[in-house]
């Protein structure tokens, strides 16, 4: 069994580097710095305290709104998904991006207070 899974993975890697485009790669690059500052965040909220727990929340409630919005940039850039996003080109998709990213912050900043 571990042989299949090692093969598994590293036919998926290969295809992965092989087959993805550099736009790509690159939100994926952020989508994994987001998920690993948000486990991080969670592991000291978990092993300290929340005592400013506003300070915590909106910590935390940035690294999943941003972590959503560039998944969906991900998808709209994609190639693969053209023709489900007709009318928006990538640099639409990256001005979407960047005005939700904008609003959500917006929002953020208020709810620490």
């Amino acid at each position: 069994m571990p042989d299949n899974l090692q093969s598994v993975l590293r036919r998926f890697f290969d295809d992965y580097v092989h087959s993805t485009p550099k736009k790509l790669k690159i939100i994926d690059a952020y989508l994994l710095f987001i998920l690993i500052t948000g486990i991080v965040q969670f592991g000291y909220c978990c092993l300290v305290g929340t005592f400013p727990f506003n300070s915590f929340l909106s910590g935390f409630i940035s690294c999943v709104g941003s972590f959503v919005l560039a998944v969906c940039l991900r998808v709209q850039v994609n190639p693969l998904n053209k023709t489900e996003f007709l009318g928006i080109g990538p640099e639409r998709a990256f001005a979407d991006f960047i005005f939700a990213h904008i609003v959500l912050h917006l929002v953020i900043v208020n709810f620490i207070g």
